[in-house]
């Protein structure tokens, strides 16, 4: 659960802006938006392929550079 006090003297923007930089860092609503629907075990499995895939594909990208 992500707090955050609000300062004296500080505007709600501010502290609205800090507090969404907080929830997206701790990645709340990423973890949110992958339980709203129910993922088969073989639709997760050939997401996490397709994203090491991604991430070996722009390692070997970085490393020819």
């Amino acid at each position: 659960m992500v707090s955050q006090e609000r300062r004296n003297g500080e505007s709600f923007e501010a502290f609205l802006r800090k507090f969404k930089r907080k929830v997206k860092g701790e990645g709340h609503l990423q973890e949110l938006r992958k339980r709203e629907f129910f993922e088969k075990p073989s639709e997760e499995k050939k997401r996490r392929k397709k994203a090491a895939e991604r991430r070996t594909r722009q390692q070997q990208e970085a490393d020819e550079l």
